[in-house]
């Protein structure tokens, strides 16, 4: 029997990369605020959604709801002072016996592919994430110097990153460390074994500075 499916969308940036005059997940994309293409992305595919918002922006968003006539059903939880903290937050909504897809929330051209393709692996491996090979060369910094390191050992990993939500609940309970960047490295940590990957769309891209706002807006468009 297929496990039912959650999408735990994390908002808690400020945007200060941004350069701009509101959080990015609400600024302007195509017509509509960040965060409600993220949202309309999962809709299709998923049970349920559990937003998770910094406190001091649940009236702005419930006031884009309703300027933008917005009716994807989610349920907005708090946010904490950290992603770890957020997530952690967003998972005591999430009943065990489910999938949970963790999802940035300024990632709004994660493919319909992608998210299904991690559920799928999901229901049989318990823990997945998407990725994409590296196409830059890289270099290792350490104290001698840097030197040159193997691309192909190496990819970006992205979301959404997906679990058996009673495995990553678990997982976060431990205490925080700063090496925590995504859900794999809490993951990991914890149970002491790797995530599977799958190939993420390459237009799943984090929205951080000017630029990549203006590569979805193209990505959206064309």
């Amino acid at each position: 029997m297929e496990q039912k499916r959650y999408a735990l969308i994390v908002a808690g940036g400020h945007g200060l990369r941004m350069g701009a005059d509101r959080p990015k997940q609400f600024l302007l994309l195509a017509g509509l605020p960040v965060l409600m293409h993220t949202l309309n992305r999962f809709a299709p595919h998923v049970d349920a959604i559990v937003l998770v918002l910094p406190t001091d922006h649940h009236a702005y968003w419930q006031e884009l709801c309703r300027k933008y006539d917005f009716s994807v059903s989610h349920r907005v939880v708090a946010g904490g002072n950290t992603r770890f903290a957020s997530v952690r937050n967003g998972l005591q909504v999430v009943p065990d016996g489910v999938l949970v897809a963790v999802h940035d929330g300024v990632r709004p051209l994660v493919s319909a592919e992608t998210i299904d393709a991690c559920f799928d692996l999901a229901e049989l491996k318990g823990a997945v994430a998407p990725c994409r090979p590296m196409t830059e060369s890289l270099r290792y910094y350490a104290t001698d110097g840097n030197y040159a390191v193997d691309r192909s050992r190496y990819v970006t990993v992205q979301t959404p990153q997906t679990f058996r939500s009673e495995w990553l609940r678990e997982a976060y309970r431990q205490p925080y460390e700063e090496y925590f960047t995504d859900d794999c490295s809490v993951y990991e940590h914890h149970f002491g074994r790797p995530v599977a990957l799958i190939v993420g769309n390459i237009e799943n891209i984090k929205l951080t500075t000017p630029l990549d706002l203006s590569l979805a807006k193209l990505l959206l468009t064309s």
